[in-house]
Parts: C-alpha cells; structure tokens; sequence
C-alpha cells in the first residue's frame, strides 16, 4: 500500500496525471483484453495483481460527454504504480470498466 497521501483534488485531468506523477505514479496502464498493461515495462498482469487507491471523476464543462474517470492504481507485487483512465456514461469503455470491476472486487477483499 501507498504510503503518500493523495489528495482529493489536483484540478484538471492533465493536472491530475501530473501530480500523480510526481509522487511516482509513473506508469500508464492499458486495458488488453482481461489484463492490465504497462507498455513502459512490456508487461501483462491479471486484475487480482493491482489495488485501487483512489478514484478521480471529472465532468466536461461545456461537453456533457466529456467524462472520464482516473483510476489510481498500484502493484505491490510486481512494484509499480500508476493511472488507468476510462470514460463514464455514454463514453465509457466496456473492456475497462470490466477490469475495473475485478480491480474493486479485488480491493474490497484486503
């Protein structure tokens, strides 16, 4: 688990991502079929590999279809931390939000 403590709000999504970075969530994870994906170390890991710690949600201003959701997530296991970002309502990709599920169920568990 992370010791840094994460704020409720970094401001924009860039801001966000940003900020997170900063405190060594490097890592953009990718949804490939039922696994998460770290391109940067070339590597497929399983949902019950990973922890949520923190869920972001923004809402476009001026586009109600500009949603999206930043998922904080970390691998104790396998030392990495990092973002995973998907959209929500109409914008929302099926795969991801599958995955996330797993993630929540995973993390619920602990």
């Amino acid at each position: 688990m992370n010791n840094n403590v994460l704020q409720e709000s970094f401001g924009t999504l860039s801001e966000t991502i940003n900020g997170l970075i900063k405190l060594g969530y490097i890592h953009d994870f990718n949804i490939l079929e039922e696994c998460i994906t770290c391109h940067n170390e070339n590597i497929k890991l399983s949902p019950d590999e990973f922890l949520i710690e923190k869920v972001y949600r923004f809402e476009g201003i001026s586009d109600p279809d500009d949603q999206a959701i930043l998922y904080v997530i970390s691998s104790a296991k396998h030392d990495l931390k990092g973002t995973l970002v998907n959209g929500y309502g109409i914008s929302s990709d099926k795969k991801t939000s599958k995955i996330i599920e797993m993630l929540e169920t995973h993390a619920a568990k602990l």
